[in-house]
């Protein structure tokens, strides 16, 4: 996965890329950080990708723009959604992990992200009856 990921990145140089696998590499979920997809990571902070979006734990978290190893970088840096919040039971955070700005354990819903010409916004919208929203925009490397 990693040497096409590699190629395919080389191939295809976008203004704004998004990238989207189940585990991610940090979280304050149940199941923690994932350290195991980090060359995954640095291969896309090395191709200047834009946004990650991850599930696994059931809850949503946002991250500021990191490093691949968990650096804050707003010049660079990789913001990262988890959002596992689709239907099935929500879970409560354990630690927080730094650079998390936002985060719920009590809605289920779905997280928008609209790309636009060098840039994108994200809108989690909760489920009826729940209030736990966040939003906003980020710009393209």
């Amino acid at each position: 996965m990693l040497s096409w990921l590699r190629r395919d990145l080389a191939a295809n140089p976008a203004r704004c890329t998004v990238a989207y696998w189940h585990h991610p590499l940090f979280s304050s979920g149940e199941h923690g950080n994932r350290t195991q997809v980090r060359t995954v990571w640095s291969a896309l902070y090395n191709a200047n990708a834009d946004v990650v979006i991850n599930g696994h734990d059931h809850d949503y978290e946002r991250f500021a723009p990191q490093r691949p190893f968990g650096k804050l970088d707003n010049s660079r840096g990789i913001p990262e959604f988890v959002v596992g919040t689709g239907g099935r039971e929500l879970r409560p955070f354990g630690d927080v992990q730094p650079h998390s700005q936002a985060r719920s354990a009590g809605a289920f819903g779905v997280l928008k992200l609209t790309l636009g010409t060098g840039s994108y916004n994200w809108k989690f919208g909760p489920a009826a009856g729940k209030t736990f929203t966040d939003s906003g925009t980020g710009r393209c490397h």
